[in-house]
């Protein structure tokens, strides 16, 4: 069985006590999930985390963790992050099926806007704001 964590953009969507037993409010935290959304939905929400706060917090639990690297992956890759700090634990979780406590990988990957960032993003907002533009006349 695999635990999956979801993300809401606005406000943060809180782990599970088990899984996260921070209780600080990280606005620009995505707890990702491999079977939720799909890949680049995240990396676009990372994209506009990074844009408002100059840094995003990736974070995912077991199977999820491959799509997390992914996504830094990508966003390093194309010059837009690059890599402040990454982490790597384990987490005591309740198996819902066994009712026992099983051990959990958990990531979390912290991303800093890149100083090409504002530079390569201006060519998307240009053509959305253009779009915009058209679609008024």
């Amino acid at each position: 069985m695999t635990t999956t964590v979801d993300v809401t953009p606005d406000p943060p969507v809180a782990a599970p006590v088990t899984a996260n037993n921070n209780t600080e409010n990280h606005k620009n935290r995505i707890q990702v999930s491999n079977t939720k959304k799909p890949l680049f939905f995240y990396v676009n929400l990372a994209k506009r985390y990074i844009q408002q706060h100059n840094e995003v917090e990736l974070s995912a639990l077991g199977m999820a963790i491959t799509t997390v690297v992914t996504i830094a992956e990508i966003l390093k890759n194309n010059g837009l992050a690059t890599e402040k700090k990454v982490l790597t634990s384990t987490v005591g979780m309740k198996d819902e099926n066994k009712g026992r406590m099983v051990q959990k990988a958990k990531i979390e990957i912290v991303l800093g806007k890149s100083d090409k960032f504002d530079k390569l993003m201006a060519p998307a907002n240009t053509t959305e704001s253009e779009a915009a533009t058209d679609d008024k006349k």
